[in-house]
């Protein structure tokens, strides 16, 4: 169910996933800018950013119900596998958690695209 209207049920554990997973990015993002290897964490601090911006944008794209809603949560679930990917690299807490949230968000943005 929607915050104001009742319009958005069908896409609302698409919408909290994403903005969790948006959130889960941006914290893992500055917990690995604060690790002593953040050379080798390059790609993954890149995708981490590039992962929570789209999420961002499909909670935004659902919340007004776009018409291109299910296209964008296909990319959306494409970011979120790589940015899984690359987290699942390092084996710090918040690197494990934030791949397991991201890997949720592609399976939602997944079935989202497929309504």
């Amino acid at each position: 169910m929607g915050v104001v209207t009742n319009t958005m049920r069908n896409m609302q554990s698409c919408i909290d996933a994403c903005a969790k997973c948006s959130q889960a990015c941006y914290e893992c993002f500055h917990a690995c800018l604060n690790e002593p290897d953040l050379n080798a964490r390059k790609n993954c601090v890149s995708s981490l950013v590039e992962c929570a911006m789209m999420c961002q944008m499909s909670v935004s794209m659902m919340s007004m119900n776009s018409q291109y809603s299910k296209e964008h949560c296909e990319v959306c679930a494409r970011i979120c596998d790589s940015c899984a990917k690359e987290c699942a690299m390092f084996q710090d807490e918040h690197c494990v958690k934030c791949a397991e949230v991201c890997r949720i968000c592609a399976d939602e943005c997944r079935s989202m695209a497929k309504m």
